[in-house]
This record gives C-alpha cells, structure tokens and sequence, in this order.
C-alpha cells in the first residue's frame, strides 16, 4: 500500500490502484465458473464459451495492466495471477460450501482444495502473463518513440 500524506501531517495509507482491478477480475472468473450456462446438451460448447469468456477478461486485465497502468512485466503477471487465483479461492469457497450444504461435514480435500485451486490457476496465469508483459515491454521499446512513457 502507498501511503499518502494526510490533515495533521501522518501518513493514511491508499490502496494501490491495480487491487481494485484484480478484486473485479476475480469476481468476474468467480462467476463465469460457476454461472455460465452448462446444460446437459452441448455441454462441450458452453465449456469453451466459458474458457473463451476467462481468455476475454484476463487478455482485458494484461491490457489494463499494460497501458493504463504501465505496469512492468513482472508486477503485471502478479497482478493478473493474484485475480485469478481470487476466481480459483472463490470457485473453491462456493463448490465447499454446495457439498457442504448436502452433507454437513468438513472434509480435508475442501480444506486442501482453498489452497491447491488458487495455486493451480495461478502459477500458469503468472507464466502466461509475465511472458505477454515482456512481449508487449519489446513491442513498445521496439516503436519509434515507444517504451514507458
């Protein structure tokens, strides 16, 4: 957190500017996952529409991150991995408490799962993302009067 300065001259913290970003990103996976249509019939066709929904909003925030924050490549794919594995935390929270529901025991795999789902869908966002930040770092370097301004 940025600290900026405040009446009586302390210092108030403020929420960096991307954490809001990620917070939306991670709801927006959360409900793609478990709202997006899934009938009996073509099943396979909404999977993808629900995969090509998650592509929109993470090509999206590589993009806010990019330009409208000039994020570098490493702190870009932080970002990005850090909301989607907040969809992945939230998609294990809801499937927990829907078993949950049905049969009131805790289990160790839902325990296991809070921590393997967000890691899972992390670590390969993270990669994807840190690799699409340095592509874009060239591009923009590589522009007559490009790089960060």
């Amino acid at each position: 957190m940025k600290a900026t300065p405040a009446r009586g001259g302390g210092a108030v913290p403020r929420i960096s500017t991307w954490v809001p970003q990620a917070l939306v990103a991670g709801a927006l996976y959360l409900l793609i996952g478990r709202w997006f249509p899934n009938p009996a019939e073509n099943a396979r066709v909404w999977r993808l529409g629900a995969w090509g929904a998650s592509a929109l909003v993470f090509v999206a925030h590589i993009g806010f991150e990019r330009f409208r924050l000039r994020s570098a490549p490493f702190s870009l794919a932080l970002h990005t991995a850090s909301a989607v594995a907040l969809g992945g935390l939230g998609l294990a929270i809801v499937g927990m408490a829907n078993t949950f529901s049905r049969q009131p025991e805790l289990r160790l795999n839902w325990l296991l799962a809070l921590v393997i789902w967000p890691a899972v869908t992390a670590l390969p966002a993270f990669l994807v993302a840190l690799a699409a930040g340095k592509i874009l770092e060239r591009a923009g370097a590589e522009r007559p009067g490009g790089g960060n301004r």
